[in-house]
């Protein structure tokens, strides 16, 4: 999948050149998620992220972005204030590969270079896929947990998710045709496996090999050997959906001449 997304964006890039309505640009910042090992901080970053994405602008104020993004998550109940938490002591990190499709709306016409308004902010909604692998650190090694199956799945879940993206952002046309933008977008997912947490502990004789034992229940490393893993008690939140974001800082480049665009 990474090779196709490459070759999409490489296609859009090169019809760009010759368009004069369409707008190239990077992006870089940091990534988290909102799950069962982060319940209730909607801003905590735990990663960083690195996209790209080619824009259709349709006029001053709608745009339509396809949007390529890598970042990475990761959650450890070792950080936690709460004593229970801690005890559970789970740990993950997960890289993520997103490709998606936004409908970008400006709350001001703005046409870099063009109209009177340099600066606007905007919001943003979309649809799209990200590929994920939650891995755990033991013994100085990352181990993919997904083929673990350590909360007694029958079968590994998915390697995709669908996503739908959403948030908002500012941006200033500090120079010609550049533009400079903030933004902070969330991802609702339709996983609830971003970190391999979700339901109860399952029974270890359930478990598909001694890794998935060990690392289904890690209580016992933090307590001396006392594990609390009991067959059937929670070890999720029991939410349905993992949410993950992506903020930082957008760069980009617009092809705008006066044959497109016409200040009123």
């Amino acid at each position: 999948m990474p090779k196709l997304l490459a070759a999409i964006l490489l296609v859009l890039i090169s019809v760009s050149v010759n368009a004069q309505t369409w707008e190239v640009g990077g992006a870089l910042g940091g990534a988290g998620y909102i799950g069962d090992l982060n319940t209730n901080n909607p801003v905590k970053p735990s990663g960083g992220s690195v996209g790209v994405f080619v824009k259709r602008n349709f006029n001053g104020y709608l745009a339509a972005k396809l949007n390529f993004t890598y970042g990475q998550i990761s959650g450890a109940d070792s950080t936690s204030n709460g004593q229970q938490v801690r005890n559970r002591n789970l740990s993950f990190v997960d890289p993520l590969k997103e490709l998606s499709m936004q409908a970008e709306l400006n709350f001001m016409k703005y046409i870099p270079d063009v109209t009177k308004n340099r600066y606007t902010p905007y919001i943003f909604v979309g649809g799209g896929l990200t590929s994920y692998a939650p891995r755990a650190i033991y013994n100085g090694e990352k181990i993919g947990l997904r083929s673990l199956r350590t909360e007694g799945q029958p079968v590994p879940y998915k390697q995709y998710a669908v996503v739908i993206p959403y948030g908002a952002g500012f941006k200033y046309n500090f120079h010609g045709k550049w533009t400079v933008a903030a933004e902070l977008g969330y991802r609702y997912t339709n996983t609830d496996y971003l970190d391999d947490v979700s339901g109860v502990y399952a029974n270890p004789s359930s478990l598909p090999n001694p890794t998935s034992v060990i690392l289904a229940d890690r209580s016992g490393e933090r307590t001396g050997g006392s594990y609390i893993g009991t067959p059937g008690s929670q070890r999720g939140d029991f939410k349905p959906h993992d949410i993950y974001m992506f903020a930082g800082f957008t760069l980009s480049y617009t092809f705008v001449t006066q044959k497109c665009y016409f200040e009123n």
